[in-house]
């Protein structure tokens, strides 16, 4: 009778801790939290002193002491400490006070390329930022199950989820995963082309906010009917000063060219992996594609020329993992088949 009472007070999560945004579910009411992985914090006393959309807002623009910083790099974490301050951000956030005496259930979507180390420290930071039990699920996985795919039939479901760090490639059947590749090559991969290739062609530098900027308005990964340009402004390398020149979708293909075919190759490379009787459904069904990075203009259809199959854009790509991870979170059933364990062992002392 206890136990019912306390659990009626529970507010379990889902978390998508992503390189570039976090997302959280929260149980019986849908997505509750949208914000940028960055945290600005104080150099010299070490306090925080924003996370999310504000600390975003600093990058860029901060006095020396000041840094803005994200503390996942490529799907992993790279500061722990920082890491657990902005979970215990996100979950005080959406969790009021009274909530606190019965800490929730969360379940957090990861890559699935990443090491045993790797996913204890995710569940070691989310249990010190006050989690009672942590639930890691793969992030191709969650994806596969927010776009509504029959992973527990016995046929084969084809994802590619393309965030800011990693690109995840996976073969789904009968509930579990069959083939699945991680690229360090994602959405931030692509800001960072974009930056490279308008230093070297133009002599022009840019920052990050920029280059994902031109990324979301003219970028392409196939030539589209519209041609697209827009003013750039940025400092010559060679002068020092500020400069503006016109730039087009073929500069931005240019740059992304290089990490687009990498991504693409894999995609292959999966697809002559495959079985042959997984092969022939996804082929009847198509390849589905989400995450941010799937929305990047002519992609789908590049995939589609390249690999010669369907490739169809889920609903609402950018919230597909978290959504998945959402609807485990409703189906406790479901929680045990599509959830990992760690096996990390602490060494002997």
């Amino acid at each position: 009778m206890l136990r019912k009472f306390f659990n009626s007070f529970r507010k379990d999560l889902a978390i998508d801790l992503g390189t570039t945004n976090s997302r959280v579910y929260l149980k019986d009411r849908g997505i509750v939290i949208q914000e940028p992985s960055v945290v600005a914090i104080n150099q010299k006393t070490g306090q925080v002193l924003a996370i999310g959309e504000e600390a975003k807002r600093m990058i860029g623009r901060t006095p020396a002491f000041i840094s803005a910083i994200r503390p996942l790099a490529k799907g992993v974490i790279s500061d722990f400490e920082v890491t657990e301050q902005m979970l215990r951000y996100f979950i005080e956030k959406v969790l009021t006070r009274r909530f606190f005496f019965n800490r929730p259930r969360i379940i957090i979507a990861i890559p699935s390329g990443i090491t045993e180390v790797e996913k204890k420290a995710v569940e070691d930071a989310t249990k010190n930022a006050g989690a009672k039990e942590v639930f890691l699920i793969e992030q191709p996985m969650a994806a596969a199950i927010g776009a509504r795919l029959p992973i527990e039939e016995a046929s084969g479901n084809f994802i590619i989820d393309i965030g800011g760090g990693t690109t995840e490639i996976a073969i789904i059947s009968l509930g579990g995963i069959v083939l699945a590749k991680s690229l360090k090559i994602a959405g931030d991969k692509l800001n960072e082309d974009i930056i490279n290739f308008f230093q070297e062609e133009y002599k022009l530098l840019i920052g990050e906010r920029t280059a994902e900027e031109i990324k979301i308005a003219i970028g392409t990964a196939y030539p589209q009917k519209e041609k697209k340009t827009l003013p750039l402004r940025g400092r010559n390398l060679v002068t020092g000063l500020p400069e503006e020149i016109l730039i087009s979708d073929e500069d931005t293909r240019r740059a992304m060219e290089r990490s687009i075919r990498q991504i693409v190759n894999s995609i292959k490379d999966t697809i002559e992996q495959t079985p042959p009787e997984l092969l022939s459904d996804v082929i009847s069904k198509g390849i589905y594609l989400a995450g941010g990075g799937g929305l990047l203009k002519g992609l789908d259809i590049l995939i589609q020329k390249e690999i010669k199959i369907p490739v169809k854009l889920v609903e609402d790509p950018m919230t597909a993992v978290v959504r998945g991870a959402g609807q485990v979170l409703e189906n406790l059933d479901f929680l045990e088949k599509v959830t990992l364990k760690t096996e990390y062992l602490e060494p002997p002392k």
